[in-house]
C-alpha cells in the first residue's frame, strides 16, 4: 500500500493509491488546520508524523498512531494566542490553553523538518535547532551540540529565515547523521549529536571561480544556503544536494563536494531525490531562477533525471504541463517509494501533486486544487 503524505499550509492531507498506486483518494486537511512544513509516516510502527505551526500557534508535532484517523498535539513552544489568553480567560477556554509551561517557551516558532530512525524522532525548527525524542514525539530534547558548535553566530539567515530543513539519517549507524540549515549549510555528526563537523568545501575551488551572486561558490565552499540533501543508498556515503547555485555530489560524506550542475538548465531548484537502490539515478526539478520568478524554465516543466550520478541529465517532461506553467516546487515537495520500478511524487505551490510509476518516463496530475504544498513523503506499509 503506498500513502502519500502531504504538508500543506492549511494541514496535512494523504493521497491513497493501493497497492497498484491508482484511483488516488484524498483525505483531509487533518492537523486543526495547522501550517504543516513536514509530514513523514514509519511503516515498521505505523506512526504518522506532522511538524508545523505559526508565530500565531508557535511550533509542534502531531502524531498519529492510525493511519491518519485521529491524531495528537505535543505544543513545543509558545505562539501569540498564549499571549493572548494570558489576558483573556473566553480565549483561553476557546483554544483549550491551561496556562501550561511548554518545554522549549519561545524559543522557535515552527517546525520546519522530521525524520525517524533507530527508535528517534529528530525535528528541525525555526530558527536552527534541532530537536530529538526518544518516546514517539511525545516528548523532546535539544540537541546541545549543534546548537553550540562553534560557527553558531555566524549563521546567516535564508528568505525564508534561518531554518534546519533537512534532515538525513544514515540507515545503518545511528551514530552518522546530516543536517542542512539556510543559510549555514552542511553540518555532519558521527557520535550521535555529540559533536557536528560543517561540511561545504567544494572538490575543485578553482573551477567554481567567478560567480557574483552572493549564494554561489566561494572561499572554497560549496555556498551555505544548501536546499534539499538525500544520501545515496550503498556503502560511501555519498549525498546529493539541490544547493541555491547549482547540484552537487559528495563522495565522501560531504568532506567534498563537485558540481554535476552541468547539462542542466538552470543552477536554481530547490528538492533532490534518489533512486532507493541505485544510487547513480536522481531526479530535481529545476526552477528558472530566484530573481526571475522561480517557476520552470520558459514555463515548461520538466523533471530532470540522471541514470550516472550527474554525468548526464535527461528532461522528462511525458504528461507535464509544457505551457503556461508558473508553478514553484518548494524543497521538500518531491518524494519516491520503494516499488519497482520506483514512483516519484511531487506537489506545486498551486496544489497539485503528480506522479510517475515508472521512473520519471511518464507522469500524470493525480490530485489537484489543494492548498499550498510545503511537503511530500511516501508512506508504504
Amino acid at each position: 500500500m503506498v500513502k502519500i503524505l502531504l504538508g500543506t499550509t492549511k494541514g496535512a492531507f494523504i493521497l491513497d493509491g493501493g497497492s497498484s498506486r491508482e484511483g488516488w483518494k484524498v483525505t483531509g486537511p487533518h492537523c486543526d488546520g495547522w501550517c504543516i512544513n513536514h509530514a513523514i509516516g514509519d511503516a515498521e510502527t505505523g506512526h504518522i508524523w506532522a511538524g508545523g505551526g505559526s508565530d500565531f500557534l508557535g511550533a509542534g508535532i502531531w502524531h498519529s498512531e492510525d493511519g491518519g484517523e485521529t491524531w495528537a498535539l505535543t505544543r513545543l513552544t509558545r505562539g501569540e494566542m498564549d499571549d493572548w489568553a494570558e489576558n483573556d480567560p473566553d480565549v483561553a477556554k476557546f483554544f483549550g490553553i491551561t496556562g501550561a509551561p511548554l518545554p522549549f517557551g519561545s524559543e522557535f516558532r515552527q517546525i520546519w523538518s522530521l525524520d525517524y530512525a533507530h527508535g528517534t524522532l529528530h525535528a528541525g525548527a525555526k530558527p536552527a535547532t534541532l530537536l530529538a525524542s526518544r518516546d514517539h514525539g511525545r516528548s523532546f530534547e535539544k540537541v546541545e551540540g549543534l546548537t553550540n558548535h562553534p560557527s553558531s553566530d555566524s549563521w546567516s539567515p535564508g528568505a525564508a529565515g534561518l531554518t534546519l530543513h533537512t534532515l538525513v539519517s544514515h540507515p545503518d549507524d545511528p551514530k552518522k547523521a546530516w543536517v542542512g540549515i539556510s543559510a549555514a549549510g552542511v553540518f555532519a555528526t558521527e557520535d550521535g549529536g555529540e559533536t557536528w563537523e560543517r561540511r561545504n568545501r567544494l572538490s575543485n575551488a578553482e573551477a567554481c571561480e567567478g560567480h557574483q551572486h552572493p549564494a554561489a561558490p566561494r572561499d572554497g565552499d560549496v555556498g551555505h544556503c544548501v536546499h534539499n540533501m538525500m544520501r545515496a543508498p550503498g556503502p560511501g556515503d555519498v549525498l546529493y544536494q539541490q544547493n541555491h547555485h547549482g547540484v552537487w555530489r559528495s563522495p565522501d560524506g560531504g568532506r567534498s563536494w563537485e558540481d554535476i550542475t552541468p547539462g542542466l538548465p538552470s543552477t536554481f531548484g530547490f528538492p533532490i531525490r534518489v533512486h532507493p537502490r541505485d544510487g547513480r539515478t536522481l531526479w530535481t526539478l529545476p526552477l528558472n531562477g530566484d530573481a526571475i520568478g522561480r517557476f520552470p524554465p520558459e514555463a515548461a516543466c520538466a523533471v530532470w533525471r540522471s541514470r550516472d550520478g550527474g554525468q548526464s541529465w535527461q528532461a522528462m517532461r511525458d504528461g507535464l504541463p509544457q505551457e503556461g506553467c508558473f508553478f514553484t516546487v518548494l524543497r521538500q515537495a518531491m518524494a519516491g517509494d520503494a516499488h519497482d520500478p520506483a514512483g516519484i511524487y511531487f506537489g506545486t505551490n498551486s496544489g497539485s501533486v503528480f506522479a510517475s510509476t515508472d521512473e520519471g518516463d511518464t507522469w500524470q496530475e493525480i490530485a489537484r486544487h489543494l492548498p499550498t504544498i510545503l511537503s511530500v513523503e511516501t508512506f508504504e506499509t
